[in-house]
């Protein structure tokens, strides 16, 4: 698995199909990862998902199709 570097912005695919760019703010305190999702603004840590996905493209990518 491609371990997240912290303001980078990935290409994510959800179980769906469907890809999202979420952008990767980092740890907390507790060490819980927290991400962004750059069309919504929204914030979210990987606990709080109830979807299985995954990194596609490292780094800035262009907006999904």
């Amino acid at each position: 698995m491609v371990q997240p570097v912290r303001n980078e912005v990935y290409v994510i695919e959800l179980c769906s199909g469907e890809r999202r760019r979420w952008q990767y703010l980092g740890p907390d305190g507790r060490g819980v990862d927290w991400w962004k999702d750059v069309e919504s603004g929204q914030e979210f840590h990987e606990g709080s998902l109830m979807y299985a996905w995954q990194i596609v493209e490292e780094g800035e990518a262009p907006a999904c199709p």
